[in-house]
């Protein structure tokens, strides 16, 4: 781990330094997303918005390669799937409660599909892995823009609307008899979970996407006392999961994405029963 160390600082290895610094940024929103994800018990819902994102990376490489939009980036295709999952996925829980699991379970197989679909449409070598099961090694500087601008819109909106967001998550109807439109608050909180879920993409993948989105904060609520301080904790937690991945996952030349996965979930399973335990 000691060579780590070192090789962050070592200017031939800055894809070691992007990969850190994309930890850092982004864990914030993970924390903060990710409590009201977990206090809202919406992870079925982010996994439908995880899964429709490859639907749209699928598409940005068809246009690159196929129509010449050179500018239709993955992320932004990615970024446009995911609010427009979002957007469907809310109307469809507010709207179509008889039908609402078979109607998201079939958005989340037609996303995912229809991505594999363009990409098979497209000539050319793409390493789906990397989108499935994530490679932070493969961050660029402009990887690290998108996040930062995306990181800011999701830190102003959530600290902007915190008291909203609190109310939608703990108790709906109440907050709505005091005259807020908790729908548009719900679909807004849908939308800031799509775009973090874009940030998850390139560190731990679609498929574990919902993992490292859920068990920070699940972490965070053995200890937390106040919402305020789930989210703190979580953002910390999530940053040493990414970080310590990192490292492991270098050290030992392993995938990054499974890597911090399996260290969260299983720090997640040894803290449960010694919480249990204790309690």
């Amino acid at each position: 781990m000691i060579d780590v160390f070192y090789a962050i600082f070592d200017p031939d290895n800055v894809f070691l330094k992007y990969a850190f610094i994309m930890g850092c940024l982004a864990s914030i929103s993970f924390g903060i997303i990710g409590t009201f994800v977990t206090t809202k018990r919406i992870g079925y819902l982010a996994g439908a918005i995880s899964h429709c994102v490859f639907g749209g990376i699928g598409l940005a490489l068809f246009l690159q390669v196929n129509i010449g939009l050179a500018w239709f980036d993955p992320m932004l295709g990615a970024v446009l799937a995911a609010i427009i999952a979002a957007v469907t996925v809310g109307l469809v829980s507010l709207h179509a409660k008889e039908r609402e699991d078979t109607i998201i379970g079939t958005l989340w197989a037609v996303g995912m599909a229809s991505g594999i679909l363009l990409i098979d449409m497209t000539p050319g070598y793409f390493n789906l892995a990397s989108y499935l099961f994530g490679d932070i090694l493969l961050i660029s500087s402009k990887d690290l823009l998108y996040v930062a601008c995306l990181d800011a819109f999701v830190l102003c909106l959530s600290i902007l609307f915190f008291n909203r967001f609190f109310g939608v998550c703990f108790d709906s109807e109440f907050t709505s008899l005091r005259g807020i439109n908790t729908s548009f608050f719900y679909l807004l909180l849908l939308i800031l979970t799509a775009l973090t879920i874009v940030l998850l993409v390139r560190i731990v993948g679609i498929v574990l996407v919902i993992a490292l989105l859920t068990i920070p904060p699940a972490i965070a609520s053995f200890y937390a006392k106040r919402l305020w301080q789930m989210m703190l904790y979580s953002c910390l937690l999530c940053l040493f999961f990414i970080w310590t991945g990192l490292g492991v996952s270098y050290a030992y030349s392993l995938s990054s994405g499974p890597t911090i996965i399996v260290l969260s979930g299983s720090a997640y399973l040894i803290l449960l029963v010694i919480h249990k335990l204790i309690k």
